[in-house]
């Protein structure tokens, strides 16, 4: 069957009839959060609720940001989570009971200015970063998986715009960000989350 009579671009993206058949997301939100107790899989749990995603059965995917698909804010997201439903979410998460240990999770987004084209979530945790560090890496992280996905060579240092804060990546310019949840271990297990979770 041919691109034309499925509805699908040459860029891969999807006409809206074709969309609704599909499962692919419309809207993505970010969000993240932090849980301490004394029993690791509770820690998880109370970093679900903090990030507001506790009521949902997670599903995890990898990485790719829909065509059209629009970033919305987290209280417009979770008026659409429903308690029980089988929830799609790219997410990163650290827990450990070490004292003193300072865990991070993140997740980078790289958006092509094309509305067409798709773009490249990652997924980072790490030990020993701030937010600011783990979310710089996770960004430069999706940056380069995308442009590898499409082929291009990629040097973040010559590829970035310091003024407009983007990436020049080939003829596309890409817009990064990054959601990201670092904490302090104290006593019992701390887990930090970070998430984009998709909505249809």
């Amino acid at each position: 069957m041919s691109s034309k009579t499925r509805g699908v671009s040459p860029k891969g993206s999807l006409g809206e009839d074709e969309r609704n058949k599909l499962f692919v997301p419309k809207k993505v939100f970010f969000t993240k959060g932090v849980g301490t107790h004394k029993e690791e899989l509770r820690s998880f749990e109370l970093a679900l609720r903090d990030a507001k995603i506790e009521k949902c059965n997670l599903v995890q995917v990898s990485s790719i940001l829909p065509p059209q698909c629009k970033i919305v804010s987290i209280n417009e997201g979770i008026k659409e989570l429903l308690a029980g439903a089988i929830t799609f979410v790219v997410i990163s998460r650290c827990a450990s009971n070490e004292p003193h240990r300072l865990i991070a999770a993140s997740v980078g987004c790289a958006i092509p200015t094309d509305k067409n084209a798709y773009g490249y979530l990652s997924e980072h945790h790490a030990f020993g970063q701030s937010d600011k560090i783990a979310g710089d890496y996770a960004e430069d992280l999706a940056a380069a998986m995308l442009a590898s996905t499409l082929g291009i060579e990629f040097d973040e240092d010559k590829s970035w715009d310091q003024k407009k804060e983007v990436y020049r990546i080939s003829d596309r310019i890409v817009k990064t960000t990054n959601i990201t949840q670092s904490a302090i271990v104290k006593n019992g297990y701390t887990t930090v989350i970070a998430a984009a979770v998709f909505l249809f």
